[in-house]
């Protein structure tokens, strides 16, 4: 009887106790969804108004170039000095942070930014233009790898998302910024950028926020680790090293032709249309809002179907716009490059996930050196591109840019990942 006492009373006993374990786990993972999420989104919002803040010093250069009489070359050094600054600092940030994360860094990076973008509204010299753009390219290499890691540490294992979600605030960020030069920078003169400094100030407000979540969770791992969670086996020094040499070259494709837009695609459309700065400025910001639609795309797909098919399609894809756009009109160069932005910009969250899910544990090296990447290379090919455009035209410019996207073909040697 008292065997038969005990059987009778465990398949009672278990639901009773199994019940309430049930339940703790999904209101538990419920209110860790809501909380991460609205991280996700804190950290897109502040890279918007991030973003924004660096916007605006491509988006006045035909104000400075007024001004002080410069030439295109000069044009392309200051975007050089502002992306090169973030370019060298960020990997090391990165790398620094892997091994001893900073939460509170975040708003530290964005009070660069206000320090640069309030010495650029007052500077009065190209010399002090240059210090001011490398200022808000440094505020840069200290938000992008800490803020690309609490998004991915917030992701739930859905990093393509996280990271599109984080993105596109930046270029949601870019977008903007020529919008608000046409309407209130061009008016008002160089000394309005110094009203832009509250958008810095209430970034600022909301990162201190996000760093200390950061702090109270900056232990837990995520769920998967890249390749070892798939199953799949970890690749050799060369074959990893030979994938990131791949990468780094569709990034080169991607952010110099980007850079010809960003940077001279005002004055593309004021020399072959002789259209007015503020018409110029609104086609300036269809292609970086196109940016945005491209980038949400992008990792939403990149979690779906995989990152290798997305990098496909978005830098080989974007080829026969690129050859089309020089020999089009007003209406069709508006078309294009809008197409172009989305197809070029679904790439890079696809890149950044690929490349971290190579160097599991290296999260921070991975997002400085591919953010620094894509201010480098931009830095650079602007640089380079002035120059071009000043020793021939700035057509040739896009006729030369038009081939840049056959680098895609360098796809061919990325290995497969899972995911």
């Amino acid at each position: 009887m008292s065997e038969q006492t005990i059987d009778a009373r465990a398949p009672v006993a278990a639901p009773v106790t199994a019940a309430p374990v049930a339940a703790a786990p999904a209101a538990a993972s419920q209110a860790t969804s809501s909380t991460t999420f609205a991280v996700i989104l804190s950290l897109s919002f502040c890279h918007f108004l991030n973003d924004l803040m660096q916007s605006l010093v491509p988006a006045i250069y035909p104000i400075l170039k007024t001004s002080y009489g410069l030439d295109f070359g000069q044009i392309g050094l200051i975007t050089l000095a502002f992306q090169c600054t973030a370019s060298l600092l960020q990997p090391l940030v990165g790398m620094v942070t892997d091994k001893r994360p900073m939460p509170y860094s975040l708003p530290v990076g964005m009070g660069f930014t206000l320090v640069g973008l309030v010495l650029l509204a007052h500077a009065g010299s190209y010399p002090l233009i240059l210090l001011a753009a490398a200022l808000v390219g440094m505020g840069s290499s200290v938000f992008h790898p800490e803020a690309s890691r609490v998004a991915r540490l917030a992701s739930g294992g859905r990093y393509g998302l996280a990271q599109s979600l984080f993105q596109v605030g930046g270029n949601t960020g870019s977008a903007a910024g020529p919008l608000l030069a046409a309407f209130i920078v061009v008016p008002q003169g160089q000394r309005s950028l110094v009203w832009f400094s509250a958008a810095a100030l209430l970034g600022m407000i909301v990162l201190v926020q996000v760093g200390g979540w950061y702090a109270r969770n900056r232990t837990a791992r995520p769920a998967a680790k890249g390749r070892a969670a798939s199953g799949a086996a970890p690749l050799s020094r060369a074959k990893v090293g030979l994938a990131i040499a791949v990468l780094v070259a569709l990034l080169f494709s991607k952010n110099v032709y980007t850079a010809s837009l960003s940077s001279y695609y005002t004055f593309y459309l004021i020399d072959k249309f002789h259209i007015s700065v503020p018409l110029a400025q609104m086609f300036l910001f269809a292609f970086l809002a196109a940016l945005v639609v491209g980038t949400l795309i992008g990792g939403a797909l990149a979690d779906r179907i995989g990152r290798v098919p997305v990098m496909w399609f978005s830098i080989l894809g974007a080829l026969p716009f690129t050859l089309a756009l020089p020999h089009v009109g007003l209406a069709l160069t508006g078309v294009l490059s809008v197409l172009i932005g989305i197809i070029m910009a679904s790439a890079f969250s696809a890149i950044l996930v690929y490349a971290q899910e190579l160097m599991p544990g290296r999260v921070g090296l991975v997002a400085g050196m591919f953010f620094g990447f894509s201010f480098g290379l931009g830095g650079l090919g602007a640089a380079a591109l002035g120059e071009l455009a000043d020793l021939t035209s700035i057509g040739t410019v896009y006729r030369v840019c038009a081939y840049l996207p056959a680098l895609g073909l360098l796809t061919a040697f990325l290995p497969r990942q899972k995911g």
